[in-house]
């Protein structure tokens, strides 16, 4: 207080970063005058009921427009799978979604039918990158991907058909990205925050670098959505999903 008292005589604005956890710096505050004291508000905007309302009304403006644009070339993209290799055109995977609800994703098939057989096969071939899976659950470099599977993976077009899990209810346009039943432990503490929201097409993740970043990154970026929910913020991260989808930055 001492230091602020002096540093009003010399500037305008004075800018004072409290020292707290890293986990309370994860929240934006707003300052508050409490007479002699002065207090942080802070605001957890998905606990009030209307603006979850408002975030699936969002949801269904934006969604049910593209699902029409998209019928025709998603049609034309199941062609290509079907052309490309043997195997159903949609792949379905069980993921948990909000509340901690499992649901099957929607997603155009990138791999191929034998897909377990040739991932043993090349880890055992190449034992230097069991290390690298075992991380993430992902090789950059990935031999079950077919020829129109590694262009959908990085167009971002295999996701397209989750765009009906949208419109289900299952899932949201923005949001974290959606785990398997494995993931929970890596989540931690975190696990409670992602089930309090639908997960989504895009997200933080998704426009900070993807695959670039670690899994702690992730799960980070993810607990900052979902304590920092606004409608700016889904529809800034829809603005710049774009440019990333367009570069194809950090997809594979």
């Amino acid at each position: 207080a001492r230091f602020v008292h002096e540093a009003s005589r010399y500037f305008v604005k004075i800018l004072v970063v409290p020292a707290q956890s890293s986990g309370v710096r994860q929240h934006w505050f707003h300052a508050c005058d409490l007479g002699t004291m002065t207090g942080f508000l802070l605001m957890q905007n998905l606990r009030r009921r209307w603006r979850q309302r408002l975030k699936r009304a969002l949801d269904l403006v934006l969604c049910l427009p593209v699902v029409l644009l998209c019928a025709v070339p998603g049609l034309l993209l199941g062609l290509l799978i079907r052309l490309d290799s043997r195997g159903p055109v949609l792949y379905r995977q069980r993921r948990l979604g909000k509340d901690g609800k499992a649901f099957d994703v929607f997603k155009f098939r990138t791999m191929r039918q034998d897909a377990d057989e040739v991932l043993a096969r090349y880890l055992e071939e190449n034992p230097d990158l069991r290390e690298e899976w075992e991380k993430d659950r992902k090789l950059k470099h990935d031999p079950r991907i077919t020829r129109v599977g590694r262009f959908l993976r990085k167009s971002s077009l295999d996701e397209l058909p989750q765009l009906l899990n949208v419109v289900r209810g299952e899932m949201s346009l923005v949001g974290p990205r959606p785990i398997v039943e494995d993931e929970i432990a890596k989540y931690g503490e975190v696990y409670a925050d992602y089930c309090r929201v639908r997960p989504g097409i895009t997200g933080l993740w998704q426009v900070s670098g993807r695959n670039n970043t670690t899994y702690e990154e992730r799960v980070s970026l993810d607990r900052y959505y979902v304590t920092n929910w606004c409608i700016w913020m889904d529809l800034w991260i829809l603005a710049r999903t774009f440019p990333v989808v367009l570069t194809g930055y950090g997809a594979y």
